[in-house]
């Protein structure tokens, strides 16, 4: 697989070098994910809000340090569950398509039919819905990153009755612009993680119906099971080198 996102690493350079980048399919599928990864993100992000403000308010109760509920909320919010919530519906919702539509391309032999009239299928079909999921992955990762930051914030003045200004206050103290970046890089790296394997599972379907189905199912574990693990490593990775609060 590794070797894989390599060959679309050169496919995407050639296209471009070569001034024939499909941008019309890449917006179509930008378009397409847009709409279908969208409202569940959101319907995920505003229940998770309201349980991290609950439990966050609790601990900051029994600890004595509600103070820093807003800044505990807040960076848990940005460092990880936005990025992670825009993971899990891209691999779950748009991966899947990906997948499901490169497969049933295969068991068609349009694949083969692409090969043998001398295009690049990599050129004309995989980098395309790479770039869109990038794309897709990085402003649904602000949009989730905003309604969740203001389900907790909501919850915490109106259930927990904190003071609003105290709970922006201590995200204005703790909270840092490298924070932001840290998600959006988190954003990205799980974008192309997700492409990359619901691509490669597409293509390398067995042949019939059932293989597509196997290989969707297949794209989405995998898929879960990298981005957590590369959640871990990229949290760790920042915590050893920049350290700060909630890492």
């Amino acid at each position: 697989m590794l070797q894989f996102a390599r060959t679309v690493l050169a496919a995407l350079v050639r296209s471009i070098s070569a001034r024939r980048f499909p941008l019309n399919e890449t917006v179509v599928q930008t378009w397409y994910a847009i709409r279908v990864c969208t409202l569940p993100a959101l319907a995920v992000s505003i229940p998770f809000g309201i349980i991290l403000a609950l439990q966050v308010g609790v601990l900051a109760q029994e600890v004595g340090a509600v103070a820093f509920t807003g800044a505990g909320n807040t960076l848990a919010v940005v460092r990880q569950a936005s990025p992670i919530i825009t993971a899990l519906m891209l691999a779950g919702v748009a991966g899947s398509a990906i997948c499901a539509d490169l497969g049933s391309r295969k068991i068609r032999e349009e694949i083969d039919a692409m090969e043998v009239m001398g295009l690049s299928v990599l050129e004309r079909l995989v980098v395309p819905r790479t770039i869109a999921i990038i794309v897709v992955s990085v402003c649904l990762n602000g949009i989730v990153m905003f309604f969740t930051i203001m389900t907790t914030l909501s919850i915490s003045v109106v259930l927990q009755d904190l003071p609003p200004g105290s709970y922006l206050a201590s995200v204005t103290t703790l909270a840092q612009l490298s924070d932001l970046w840290l998600s959006l890089a988190k954003a990205a790296v799980f974008a192309i993680i997700c492409a990359m394997v619901a691509s490669y599972k597409g293509l390398n379907v067995a042949m019939g119906p059932t293989g597509v189905g196997e290989a969707v199912t297949s794209s989405v574990v995998t898929n879960f099971i990298l981005l957590f693990a590369a959640n871990f490593v990229i949290s760790q990775v920042h915590t050893t080198f920049a350290g700060g609060p909630i890492g």
